[in-house]
């Protein structure tokens, strides 16, 4: 990967929509979290987003998403790896996320299978959970060390 990952600026909101879009991922909330948001660059081109809602000790990892033509480069990894890093400076516990098409690719963080009712109240209340993302996506859980 030779792009760079680097906190979202203000002027990045409508290319992170728009890579959402193109991946048919949710974009309610993304503007009032935009300052948990990463992104990946390619020259001054966005080519690849996520983020990371904390809520108390724990988190919600959304939101990861690389354009068509960088797939398969490892970007998606190096984005998923940065946040777990910040959730792991925060001294979070865990971290959840939803998903209906990237189960395999999170467990190869770590990230386990769970009911949706197992998910920190405080979570489940995010956009996300709440709204955004069909009753039938999956919801995954990432413990994190003490």
């Amino acid at each position: 990967m030779s792009g760079t990952i680097a906190p979202a600026a203000a002027a990045d909101l409508p290319e992170i929509l728009s890579l959402l879009d193109r991946a048919k991922l949710p974009r309610a909330g993304v503007p009032e979290h935009l300052a948990d948001f990463v992104v990946a660059r390619e020259g001054q081109r966005v080519v690849g987003c996520a983020a990371l809602e904390r809520y108390g000790s724990s988190a919600l990892l959304r939101s990861v998403a690389v354009d068509v033509t960088m797939r398969g480069l490892g970007l998606g990894q190096e984005l998923t790896k940065a946040l777990l890093e910040r959730a792991r400076r925060f001294k979070l516990v865990r971290v959840y996320l939803l998903t209906e098409t990237a189960q395999q690719f999170f467990q190869r963080f770590g990230f386990k299978v769970i009911q949706r009712d197992a998910v920190d109240q405080a979570v489940r209340q995010s956009v996300e959970f709440s709204s955004a993302c069909p009753a039938g996506a999956i919801a995954m859980a990432l413990e994190l060390p003490r």
